[in-house]
């Protein structure tokens, strides 16, 4: 045993969607399952989530669902059930309440905790137990001396593992790997920072500063650089999850041919929105228009209010503005989203707007 520490834990139930449909079906442990849309390979939709005999055939979330019944026709589709895994959540966060960590909730299947121990693994193995026990699913424990390395670490971890990564470890473990594997990396960070020449965790930790905010501006710059060493931020906080907003979006089952169409279906989407908001309390201040043209190209861009509103019709305008401005091709996808004031007052308004032509 060591001397007592502070420790941030990262739980992350074990291919969370596809493990609750199992234990709900207990035929389907071992085969090959896809959760996505309304669960037809037929209809347009994407993967949400897979187990793991379907990622070893190459399934992934995000894919559409089209795709993945051709590279693996034996699958079993499910469609998505966010009322069951909701409710299948909460009871994994409720346990690892019951730990004596602080507990910060990330979303529907991970959490950091955070506890002053001399035996964090001690602590992970409980946090499994008790999570398997209460809940029947298997997550995965990632330890380490900050939240970076904590989350990383689970992947590690994989499956139903413990595994421990800090500033001792961190360069053993991490410097040759690809920097697409860390937390907040992904292919076109990583591609950008090939072309600065950076391809390893290692490479990052030693680019020079100036290179990199240069590349990506003065926050995100210095982040990376940071991120290529481990750094992070070490307080867990168990304040409830604020969402930074509300946003709908709808995949079409026949492609949308008329602006008449698209300005329909916006309205609908602005409509729904409207009512989040409204339930939700806080103002917008930012609204954004997601558009996937035929056959899968995808743009957006949003629009910041001249002030914080509550107004549904300042809202509608506001969408509406941006639908103008869609192209005049077939559209399969729109998506609409309203950013909302958060209760510190630092989110929203210091975000990066999207930009693109749409």
């Amino acid at each position: 045993m060591g001397a007592r520490t502070a420790w941030v834990l990262h739980v992350d139930l074990d291919q969370f969607v596809a493990a609750v449909e199992v234990l709900r079906r207990p035929e389907l442990a071992g085969r090959p399952v896809v959760v996505g849309g309304r669960g037809d390979p037929t209809e347009r939709g994407v993967v949400s989530t897979a187990s793991y005999e379907a990622r070893a055939a190459g399934v992934r979330s995000g894919m559409p669902l089209r795709v993945a019944a051709r590279r693996l026709p034996d699958a079993v589709f499910l469609p998505v059930d966010a009322a069951e895994y909701d409710a299948v959540s909460d009871r994994v966060m409720a346990t690892l309440r019951t730990l004596g960590a602080v507990v910060e909730v990330l979303g529907w299947d991970e959490a950091f905790l955070g506890a002053v121990t001399d035996d964090p693994e001690a602590l992970a193995r409980r946090a499994q137990e008790a999570v398997l026990a209460a809940t029947g699913l298997h997550c995965s424990v990632g330890i380490g001396d900050n939240k970076v390395r904590a989350k990383i670490a689970t992947e590690h971890g994989k499956p139903a593992g413990v595994f421990r990564l800090t500033a001792e470890n961190w360069s053993a473990v991490m410097g040759d790997r690809p920097t697409i594997d860390l937390w907040g990396v992904g292919t076109k960070v990583s591609r950008r920072l090939a072309g600065l020449g950076v391809t390893t965790v290692r490479e990052l930790a030693a680019a020079p500063v100036d290179a990199l905010v240069a590349e990506f501006g003065p926050r995100m710059g210095v982040w990376y650089h940071e991120l290529g060493q481990g750094l992070g931020p070490t307080t867990v906080d168990d304040r409830p999850w604020v969402p930074r907003g509300h946003g709908r979006e709808t995949t079409f089952q026949e492609n949308l041919t008329t602006p008449e169409q698209v300005r329909r279906a916006v309205r609908e989407l602005t409509d729904r929105v409207v009512e989040d908001v409204a339930e939700d309390g806080r103002p917008v201040v930012r609204v954004a228009l997601k558009v996937r043209y035929a056959p899968f190209v995808t743009t957006g861009a949003s629009r910041r209010l001249a002030e914080p509103t509550r107004d549904p019709d300042a809202l509608v305008a506001a969408v509406m503005a941006l639908a103008d401005r869609v192209e005049d091709r077939e559209v399969r996808l729109l998506g609409v989203r309203a950013e909302m004031a958060m209760p510190e007052d630092a989110g929203p308004a210091e975000r990066t707007p999207v930009r693109g032509r749409i």
